[in-house]
């Protein structure tokens, strides 16, 4: 008999395993696979984005997928307490550009090391290669867990903190949902967010710009009445099957629930290469760099503006001839060439499958946790955390700041149950 079990040793279930343990009761941790904190070892490049510096107010606003819920368990433990805890272990962090924090050491491995020593000090039993096949419950309460063996393990209280459905390979394959919806939790519909887009515009089509990188464009998501949706100002990347980079990652999930409410019709992305400018300001500024330069030709007059692929791409779709000089342009021609500098605009056609992108949409709603303890309203023992709760942010140690609160609060009540 355990007083815990929690099943999923990615960052969630190993903070709460801790934090059970820490309240001196005998925790029980069960990996379906062949190690513990899979995830984290390679997440950020292999460095682990531990959390974000940022304030609570702007960590929620970085996760637009019911990051409110989080106003409340913040209050009980938070990004800085993340911050001290991971020192206190020995883990030494620093801080990067937009709030990033970073082990020291550059190494992922040192933080998962980190975890499963501070686990072993508290003397939790981790069992490897231990699927569970369901939950044990009657009508009100959960009572133990039931092995792909047939073992069953009693115990008082069970954390489900086996992430979503991104990143398969580290083990997250969407084992807890039937499980929650058993327990009586409503699932709700599940998409990929930080997922790179597709597209059959017959320039993807054709890859001429694959591998183009485009530094700092502001990229738009437009609703079908042409209304922007949301803008993300950073780096993209054109691929053979359509957009990447963070700039589109960011905006992936704006165009999976356009697409949801549109029954998968295509979505209007805009690029707008020189973000400072609009079209009317754009065009008196190329006006300006011809009087300037006469008799250069438009190609040389301008290569400075963008990457020279880009550039002549664009040049193609407003009808100029990269040849001519600017004297030789008519007003009309140039300023087409300002509209596709500041509002190119391109149609997407969906995104890659849940299993390529980097954070799970949707799962166990958010109005049946009680945010406090991350106990189910539905089931008495029953507690879950990390990524199969319906929480989705950005990129930026946003999802792991999530993870690491929900689970270290989800550890600390079922240890107190």
């Amino acid at each position: 008999m355990y007083d815990v079990i929690v099943i999923g040793g990615g960052p969630s279930g190993l903070m709460a395993a801790i934090a059970a343990a820490e309240q001196n009761k005998k925790v029980l941790l069960l990996e379906k696979g062949s190690k513990v904190g899979k995830k984290l070892a390679i997440s950020g490049g292999g460095r682990c984005n531990v959390t974000n510096r940022l304030s609570a107010e702007e960590i929620i606003k970085h996760i637009p997928g019911n990051g409110r819920f989080l106003y409340s368990p913040f209050t009980v433990y938070n990004n800085e307490d993340i911050i001290a805890f991971f020192e206190g272990l020995g883990v030494a962090l620093k801080e990067e550009d937009h709030g990033r924090m970073f082990p020291v050491s550059n190494r992922a491995q040192d933080v998962v090391d980190a975890l499963v020593n501070e686990m072993k000090r508290l003397k939790v039993e981790v069992r490897l290669h231990t699927a569970v096949n369901k939950l044990l419950m009657d009508d009100e309460k959960i009572y133990g867990v039931r092995l792909e063996s047939g073992e069953e393990i009693r115990t008082n209280a069970v954390v489900v903190a086996v992430g979503g459905k991104a990143v398969p390979q580290t083990g997250s394959t969407g084992d807890g949902y039937p499980w929650a919806e058993r327990a009586g939790h409503t699932v709700t519909t599940l998409y990929p967010t930080e997922v790179p887009v597709t597209s059959k515009e017959p320039f993807i089509q054709s890859r001429e710009l694959q591998g183009l990188a485009l530094r700092d464009a502001a990229v738009s998501v437009l609703n079908k009445k042409g209304k922007v949706l949301v803008t993300h100002q950073m780096d993209m990347l054109f691929t053979h099957f359509g957009l990447s980079g963070p700039a589109i990652l960011r905006c992936s999930q704006f165009i999976v629930k356009e697409q949801l409410k549109s029954g998968s019709a295509p979505v209007q992305v805009r690029i707008q290469s020189l973000p400072e400018y609009n079209e009317e300001t754009c065009f008196q500024m190329l006006n300006k760099t011809i009087k300037e330069e006469p008799k250069k030709a438009v190609k040389n007059l301008w290569k400075s503006l963008v990457p020279e692929r880009w550039l002549l791409f664009l040049m193609e779709r407003a009808g100029i001839d990269a040849q001519l000089t600017g004297i030789e342009l008519s007003q009309e021609k140039i300023r087409n060439f300002a509209r596709e500098l500041v509002a190119f605009t391109m149609d997407v056609h969906g995104t890659q499958p849940i299993e390529k992108a980097f954070v799970t949409g949707g799962g166990v709603s958010v109005k049946e946790i009680e945010p406090k303890t991350m106990a189910s309203k539905k089931k008495q023992g029953l507690y879950f955390c990390g990524e199969i709760l319906d929480i989705h942010g950005y990129t930026g140690g946003y999802n792991i700041t999530s993870a690491l609160v929900t689970g270290r609060i989800a550890g600390m009540s079922a240890g107190q149950q």
